[in-house]
């Protein structure tokens, strides 16, 4: 029995988004795919935004940054 919640909480570990080496922010597994929550400035524009894989909101996290603060990544 208790084996059965540590493999879920193992599946709602928040994965770390890093761009140029920095954390930006992680994803938490959600309904549909991933929810993004910023922790750093740059981010904060795509904070809580869903995306359906983990690859798609590196890619997003990467844009904001460079479409918003060009000095960070």
């Amino acid at each position: 029995m208790q084996e059965s919640s540590l493999d879920r909480a193992k599946a709602h570990k928040p994965i770390v988004i890093e761009v140029g080496g920095e954390p930006l922010g992680v994803v938490v597994p959600h309904a549909d795919g991933y929810r993004f929550l910023a922790v750093k400035l740059p981010a904060f524009a795509i904070d809580g935004q869903h995306f359906e894989t983990v690859e798609k909101a590196h890619f997003a996290v990467s844009q904001a940054v460079r479409n918003g603060s060009p000095d960070v990544a």
